[in-house]
């Protein structure tokens, strides 16, 4: 399970917040984010865009490659958490995608899922995941790894800034 608190942490210490956009999580990782004490200090909110329209119409995500790719692909999740950070404010945007089943979407197989980190400066990373198990295990798996994601560049970020 992620260190949900650990990340926190770190957001704070650095002065920053995030928000997220999710889809196949239907908001387990805000959920998961603010079941933490003084989560207040560096969350700013979120959008579920499990619906893709809504993907375009709140997150701005290009309706070109929404139509080209479909929902499920590594630059949407990138353009979502871009797009969630800019509609919230946040330093940080934390993105997921995916498939969850039980049937494929877009072409993809279950298990699909990209998740995407936007921070300052338009930098982005990703990470593409291929997660087996029943839908409910791929949608906590998805949370865990989101988490990790970010707590990987708020560690790297801190490498960066210091001495």
């Amino acid at each position: 399970m992620a260190d949900v608190a650990g990340m926190l942490t770190l957001l704070v210490d650095q002065s920053a917040t995030v928000a997220v956009a999710e889809s196949l999580t239907g908001g387990l990782i805000g959920a998961a984010i603010t079941s933490v004490s003084g989560s207040s200090k560096a969350f700013r909110g979120g959008v579920i865009s499990y619906a893709t329209d809504l993907k375009h119409e709140l997150l701005g995500v290009p309706e070109e490659l929404l139509r080209r790719e479909g929902a499920v692909h590594p630059d949407v999740a990138a353009s979502m958490a871009a797009g969630v950070a800019r509609l919230c404010g946040a330093t940080y945007g934390l993105a997921v995608t995916g498939v969850a089943g039980p049937d494929p979407q877009d072409g993809k197989p279950v298990g699909t899922v990209y998740a995407a980190v936007s921070g300052p400066g338009g930098q982005i990373r990703a990470r593409a995941l291929r997660l087996q198990g029943s839908r409910e295990r791929i949608r906590v798996e998805t949370v865990d790894e989101a988490v990790d994601l970010l707590s990987g560049v708020l560690k790297a970020n801190i490498g960066e800034h210091s001495g």
